[in-house]
């Protein structure tokens, strides 16, 4: 079992880190023997996609002669085979603005092609890729969903329609929200909660792939 864990935040101690920490954690006690790849976009945030990408894509044949070995999509044909070979995606982000941060984004559009991840049919979008689970760790200074909830939310419709278009429809929010009028003990409780709450998924899933 591969697991590839991604996390967004650049601060080392970010409520999103320790919440994504937590759910790699709580997925090792039950896969023990599971491999764990890392991809930190807050420490080590790739590139967001540049002219000579967007030239590959721009038509059919240039993206046919650019092939998966042009420099131009080297970076994207990595970041989609550590997709393709992970059997669960575990992502810890912030909300950023109502959404995800830039180095999320960045990630996304080397993710999502044409041919290589989705393709397009009469009826819209449909994914190339086996489906699995992914479990999102989202912290928010404010309150976004539930009765207090007093700002939008554009992330988690987000993340649920880019990566239901490649293929991954079993995405499972965690949202630890008004960190920023809560203190560590008050997070530690509430990260408990939600793992409690997402376990009986992580069993489930786990241990009957999607």
């Amino acid at each position: 079992m591969n697991i590839l864990h991604i996390d967004c935040s650049p601060r080392p101690e970010s409520h999103s880190r320790q919440l994504s920490a937590a759910v790699v954690e709580k997925l090792l006690a039950i896969l023990p023997d599971a491999h764990i790849h890392r991809r930190d976009l807050g420490y080590e945030p790739i590139p967001h996609t540049g002219a000579a990408y967007a030239a590959a894509l721009s038509t059919p044949a240039s993206l046919a002669a650019a092939g998966r070995s042009a420099d131009a999509v080297l970076l994207a044909e990595g970041l989609i085979q550590e997709v393709e070979r992970s059997d669960v995606i575990v992502i810890g982000t912030p909300m950023n603005n109502f959404t995800v941060p830039s180095v999320l984004k960045a990630w996304i559009d080397q993710i999502l092609r044409v041919g290589r991840t989705m393709k397009s049919t009469p009826t819209g979008k449909v994914g190339m890729l086996r489906n699995r689970p992914v479990f999102v760790a989202i912290a928010s200074g404010g309150v976004f969903t539930g009765d207090r909830a007093n700002q939008p939310d554009f992330l988690t419709p987000y993340l649920t329609a880019v990566l239901g278009c490649i293929g991954l429809h079993a995405v499972h929010y965690l949202p630890l929200q008004a960190t920023g009028f809560i203190d560590e003990a008050r997070a530690a409780e509430l990260r408990g909660s939600l793992i409690a709450t997402i376990q009986p998924v992580m069993v489930s899933l786990v241990r009957s792939p999607v």
